[in-house]
């Protein structure tokens, strides 16, 4: 199994690839940007898209769905609360005031709930509905030798997501962190939206925001 991630622009957000080498296939987790070096790197990897899943919506997460989508005719997942923002990126980006425009959009194929499973060959990747960075923010669980979350922007390392923003509601965030993202096995790897990897473990006794739980 592959697990490899990178930051991509605009905002330095975590694109993760996971792949299944024997089969060839692999899901995209948040294309947030340049599509042209994801994709690069899937074929560097001899790996076919077989499915683009967003932990949530935000501008910075989406930028090269559209364009990965066009290249491997992957399917696209959200989870249906985070609609809204995904049809509203201009209003996003207004609001941000950043000065471009919001790229089109991909059309969506299927929304995930908690519970869900995405497929990737025999790769699968559990989904967790953990509202509080956005209405509709997801992760994904990855069973193996070594347990992996990938975490969007709802857990980052020794900090949470931003619950100020559309949707957004700081209880929610907690409780889902504390309730379903702290059931997992310390030794969890956390591959975070943003910045560096963290464990589970470390988050529950260092996280100033959450460690009390």
């Amino acid at each position: 199994m592959i697990i490899e991630h990178f930051s991509v622009a605009p905002l330095g957000c975590n694109c993760v690839i996971l792949g299944d080498e024997e089969r060839g296939t692999a899901v995209v987790v948040d294309p947030g940007g340049e599509a042209p070096r994801i994709l690069a790197r899937l074929g560097e990897l001899g790996l076919r898209c077989e499915a683009i899943v967003h932990t949530h919506t935000h501008f910075d997460h989406i930028g090269a769905t559209k364009q990965v989508q066009d290249a491997t005719g992957a399917p696209t997942m959200i989870h249906e609360e985070d609609l809204f923002l995904y049809e509203g990126v201009q209003m996003q980006l207004d609001s941000f005031r950043a000065p471009f425009r919001a790229p089109e959009v991909a059309e969506i194929d299927r929304f995930l709930s908690d519970g869900d499973t995405v497929h990737a060959g025999s790769l699968e990747a559990d989904i967790l509905h953990t509202p509080g960075h956005s209405p509709g923010s997801i992760c994904l669980t990855i069973q193996g030798d070594r347990p992996v979350l990938i975490a969007g922007d709802t857990l980052f390392a020794r900090s949470v997501g931003r619950s100020d923003l559309w949707g957004g509601n700081s209880a929610q965030l907690v409780d889902s962190i504390r309730r379903k993202l702290f059931a997992l096995p310390d030794e969890t790897l956390v591959i975070c939206g943003h910045g560096p990897n963290t464990t589970i473990g470390e988050e529950r006794r260092l996280n100033p925001f959450v460690r009390n739980a």
